[in-house]
């Protein structure tokens, strides 16, 4: 099984502390971002991952060569900014299997094991997506879905604190999610292109442990509580 960990992005609400490392490589309770996302992964019999790079690909690749923590290594990079979206369909040129993960790298994940993601993968839905359970959804887009997980709406941040469930950077995708995406364009994002328009999306909640590291506060977090077993 294949994955993508979308970590070309120039991070620049994390200030200096990515303008020589990619986030990906960041150091969390002593391992990178990408070892615990890798680790995550390997749990759920992935043994490829495909790196979409752009922001210091140079130094990812470095450091990461092709292999990386048990896992065989490609990359995509590209050559101008695509957004999640474009990012995704790039990467896919080197996908043969499905379905297929795909990770923001920016993303921890403890206590939760992806495999509850393919229990929940039937035949002829294209995607199932990680969906977490935050005290506050403001920073976040907010996902709503119905007792059987089917995805109803994507709501884009919300002016009103409240408790939810939002969208945790975590995909598991068929091949066919690519008929969703836009004809002849490069540059396009998932969560606004593309999710909408998709009937058969499902989501799996879960209250597991889970920081989006992109801001300096809850990357400070991350290495102060990261991991919590």
């Amino acid at each position: 099984m294949q994955a993508i960990i979308l970590c070309g992005g120039l991070a620049t609400r994390l200030g200096d502390v990515t303008k020589t490392v990619p986030k990906v490589l960041l150091k969390i309770a002593g391992k990178t971002v990408l070892e615990w996302q890798i680790r995550l992964l390997v749990e759920a019999g992935v043994t490829e991952a495909v790196l979409a790079s752009g922001h210091l690909h140079d130094v990812l690749y470095e450091r990461v060569r092709n292999n990386y923590a048990g896992v065989r290594i490609r990359y995509a990079k590209e050559e101008k900014r695509l957004g999640t979206g474009g990012a995704i369909q790039n990467a896919m040129k080197q996908v043969n299997t499905s379905p297929f993960f795909v990770l923001n790298g920016d993303i921890l994940l403890a206590n939760f094991s992806l495999q509850e993601m393919l229990v929940r993968f039937d035949q002829g839905r294209v995607g199932v997506l990680l969906s977490v359970h935050v005290p506050d959804i403001r920073p976040y887009g907010e996902i709503v879905s119905d007792s059987d997980g089917k995805i109803q709406a994507f709501r884009e941040k919300q002016p009103v604190c409240r408790a939810g469930y939002v969208n945790g950077g975590i995909y598991l995708f068929d091949q066919d999610i690519a008929d969703a995406f836009p004809k002849e364009q490069e540059t396009f994002s998932m969560e606004r292109d593309v999710f909408p328009s998709v009937s058969n999306l499902y989501a799996v909640q879960t209250d597991a442990e889970w920081i989006d590291i992109g801001v300096p506060e809850r990357l400070a977090y991350a290495r102060e509580h990261f991991p919590r077993f």
